[in-house]
């Protein structure tokens, strides 16, 4: 049985074939006038006009002096049918091919190929063909020749390989796209400003994380790679712009999950002059644009759930959900009976165990079987120390969480802005760090100073790609197009480089 490396050796031959004819087998030029798709969706209007298209061979047939080969292009497939008497003949001087130097292609090969658009002898709309050019000789065939491509560890190694084969996986990362197009639409339609920000920090802040930690070689200092955008835009609230936003990657240090990935895209926005309140309905509204824009509809099945994102949303006290589950008092409560409730519905307790991370490990466990869509408020201060207070129960804050098919997808608040009460939190969350709570936010004391200055009453709101996750039905690995993996380099591939150093 031919194995990779014969194939390969094979393609080497016809590589070294071409050359020796004269023969280019990567040019920079290509000139193409129709996507693929456009043979087939305007037949009618090109039928017996000359196009000159290009794409990826899939399949070649010869038969005597006729030959069918089949190429895609990102639009779709067209069939290139080569006649004998019809395709002209191998010319060096203009890198062409004839009929003759058929057999030196292979699938997966790219070709540029001029011709009339017509049927074939079987109705199927062609390019018949005069002139060929080779532009990418390819040395591996795709997987599937050999014995299929099915394992999900290489698929994940070998994403371009996956997107090729399977057209659906490829077809995601273009909602994904979409994705981020349509909310980036949705914030500037509304007045939202993009503005770009570090993603190096000294003091990294805005969520519970444990960050990477890197060395800027020209300051000799270490630096953080960002767990949020969320202190840096509120700064520029505070530098005196009223509605920003950015979009771009964040880091966090923990394992991998079906929903989390250390690192991964989000968003986040602030508007001054804004609470809480007007976040749930702005967001309601984004979610409904964002969602149908990206997939077409607001209704959905996921995780055996039938979710309907057109209609109200439900709204759930974050006390009362866990008196009523657990018969835990969130705010009198001792470390104790969390950690009890966490051994009688069999969860986790660490040695570090506090009730912050106790109690929203209990809220956890009640998210996880919510289809939504809900929104989750009046969350205790202890869990979100950077969100401002009730007015009407000190002990909660203005804080807004959609929970959707067992997952909290966003995080809203009314901002903080009182920089007294920020530092006292600031210092209670460093308390929790020298406790041995890796996660707890770090003190900003440049943060704390510029609300000194000043920054008006705000409402901020993040979500990440987590989003088009679920919405799409994937775990976060198939939701990227390259997930971090360990290095590995498999043994065919160090056969074939045996006498370079590949690690």
């Amino acid at each position: 049985m031919a194995t990779l490396k014969d194939f390969r050796d094979e393609r080497l031959r016809k590589l070294k074939a071409l050359r020796d004819l004269g023969i280019n087998p990567y040019p920079a030029e290509s000139n193409r006038t129709h996507n693929l798709a456009d043979i087939t969706d305007q037949f009618d209007s090109l039928n017996g006009q000359i196009v000159r298209v290009v794409g990826r061979i899939i399949s070649i047939r010869k038969f005597g002096k006729l030959a069918f080969v089949v190429i895609k292009d990102f639009s779709g497939k067209v069939q290139l049918v080569l006649y004998a008497d019809v395709v002209l003949p191998l010319d060096v001087s203009n890198n062409r091919i004839g009929i003759t130097e058929l057999p030196l292609l292979d699938t997966g090969d790219f070709i540029e190929a001029t011709g009339k658009v017509v049927k074939s002898k079987t109705n199927e709309t062609s390019v018949e063909v005069t002139n060929l050019r080779i532009l990418t000789k390819s040395l591996r065939p795709m997987p599937s020749i050999i014995d299929g491509f099915t394992n999900k560890e290489e698929r994940l190694r070998r994403r371009y390989i996956d997107m090729n084969i399977n057209e659906s996986v490829r077809d995601r990362f273009v909602r994904r796209s979409k994705f981020w197009q349509v909310t980036r639409d949705f914030l500037n339609q509304h007045g939202f400003i993009e503005i770009n920000i570090p993603v190096l920090e000294h003091t990294t802040g805005g969520a519970d994380a444990n960050p990477f930690v890197t060395h800027m070689d020209s300051l000799d200092q270490d630096f953080y790679l960002r767990i949020s955008h969320e202190l840096p835009l509120k700064r520029l609230l505070g530098a005196g712009y009223e509605k920003v936003y950015d979009i771009g990657p964040r880091f966090r240090n923990e394992n991998y999950s079906d929903e989390h990935l250390p690192e991964h895209v989000a968003m986040e926005w602030y508007q001054a002059y804004a609470n809480w309140q007007d976040g749930m309905k702005f967001m309601e509204e984004m979610y409904k644009y964002v969602l149908e824009q990206t997939f077409g509809t607001l209704k959905f099945h996921i995780n055996d759930q039938d979710i309907d994102m057109g209609g109200d949303w439900e709204v759930w006290d974050y006390a009362t959900v866990i008196k009523d589950r657990y018969g835990i008092d969130v705010y009198n409560s001792s470390l104790d009976d969390v950690k009890k409730a966490l051994i009688d519905n069999k969860l986790e307790v660490q040695q570090t165990e506090n009730r912050a991370r106790g109690i929203d490990k209990l809220w956890k466990n009640i998210r996880k079987d919510v289809s939504g869509p809900v929104w989750l408020i009046n969350t205790p201060k202890f869990i979100s120390p950077l969100a401002k207070s009730n007015p009407n129960d000190d002990r909660t804050v203005q804080r807004f969480q959609p929970v959707i098919a067992g997952s909290e997808l966003g995080n809203g608040f009314s901002e903080l802005n009182d920089p007294v009460d920020q530092l006292n939190r600031f210092v209670e969350q460093q308390n929790m760090r020298e406790a041995g709570d890796d996660e707890a936010m770090m003190l900003d004391v440049d943060f704390v100073e510029m609300l000194e200055y000043g920054m008006p009453p705000a409402c901020g709101w993040g979500y990440s790609e987590r989003v088009f996750w679920i919405f799409e039905g994937v775990t976060a690995r198939e939701g990227v197009p390259f997930p971090q993996l360990r290095a590995e380099i498999d043994s065919t591939t160090r056969e074939i480089y045996s006498d370079i150093k590949i690690g």
